[in-house]
């Protein structure tokens, strides 16, 4: 039985407890105090897998599952794998581009997984959507919007744009299978805390049909919770609500046809698709311990968390300059 290590069992970390203990694995739990470790004690984690200190089981485990602040991304996820350790870590992999690429390159040396937190590539809505751009359903893909928002108690590790908007960023390079040329962005601080929590970036992608203007769009504010993506090409679009469970995705067959020196706008059927009601979290875990079984390559890899934070690093020299900025290839 493999033997996880689960860092962290904050706002988002009890989720990762809750679905770890389902599954057949030996569970460890390190957390920075007593008090932090009773959601596990309330589980029937045994008292002899639980810790204050990490190192205590660091040595045993197969595996660690880190779900801390963003700031210690890099140096927990670098002293796993230099132990030969296979790692999971909740987005974002790092915040600077040059730490998530050196434990991108450390994985890779050292013949370690290293899969990153992106949950929307293990919701089945998106392999949908993936797989509709791929077939050619859409047609030429003009338009990817995403609102990744709603009013909620902001994170105090980092921004907006890297606490939420980086979940669309990465989905966006996911079902293009590409990574934007072009990438410009605004931010508000509107709280006064240092960090953005208002975002607003729009980028732009080469793909093999033409290219494709993309928007996210992250907020703290807005009365509600939203998590919709709408793609738009000109054979057909989608709206996909991440909030639902399994009827996620509805496509109109609208398009535009020339008439004379005009255009019509042709409303087309709509239709409700509907896709298994799965678990992502749950999905993104199995997939990593599959992913140390058979040491196949994780669907959200290193390689990918760190094509995500590049891209946010952009952001925020877009915003410091006042400019679009170029990401040239790594």
């Amino acid at each position: 039985m493999i033997k996880i290590l689960l860092l962290g069992l904050g706002r988002w970390g009890v989720n990762h407890l809750r679905n770890l203990h389902s599954l057949p694995v030996e569970l460890f739990i390190a957390e920075a105090g007593e008090k932090q470790l009773e959601p596990a004690r309330k589980l029937g984690v045994p008292a002899h897998r639980l810790t204050t200190n990490y190192k205590n089981f660091a040595a045993e485990v197969d595996a660690a599952v880190i779900v801390t602040p963003a700031q210690t991304h890099f140096a927990l996820c670098r002293e796993f794998l230099e132990a030969g350790k296979d790692v999971f870590v909740e987005k974002p992999l790092t915040l600077a581009s040059e730490e998530a690429k050196t434990l991108a390159e450390l994985a890779t040396r050292k013949g370690r997984i290293l899969q990153v937190g992106h949950i929307l590539r293990f919701d089945p809505a998106t392999l949908w959507l993936r797989d509709a751009i791929r077939n050619g359903d859409f047609g030429r893909v003009n338009l990817l919007r995403g609102h990744f928002g709603g009013f909620k108690r902001p994170r105090n590790d980092s921004g907006v744009m890297f606490a939420d908007g980086i979940h669309f960023v990465d989905l966006f390079n996911f079902v293009l299978g590409a990574l934007p040329g072009m990438v410009m962005a605004i931010h508000h601080d509107f709280m006064g805390r240092g960090m953005e929590d208002v975002s607003f970036l729009s980028m732009e992608y080469d793909t093999p049909r033409g290219k494709t203007w993309a928007t996210v769009e992250n907020d703290y504010f807005i009365p509600g919770k939203f998590r919709e993506v709408i793609v738009c090409g000109d054979k057909m679009s989608a709206v996909c609500d991440y909030n639902v469970a399994q009827y996620k995705i509805k496509t109109h067959a609208n398009r535009h046809e020339a008439a004379g020196t005009d255009f019509k706008a042709i409303e087309g059927v709509v239709t409700q698709i509907e896709t298994p009601p799965e678990e992502p979290l749950l999905a993104e875990l199995r997939a990593f311990l599959d992913s140390i079984r058979t040491r196949q390559k994780p669907r959200a890899d290193a390689w990918s968390g760190y094509d995500a934070v590049r891209v946010l690093n952009a952001a925020a020299d877009s915003v410091k300059s006042g400019r679009a900025i170029a990401l040239h290839p790594s």
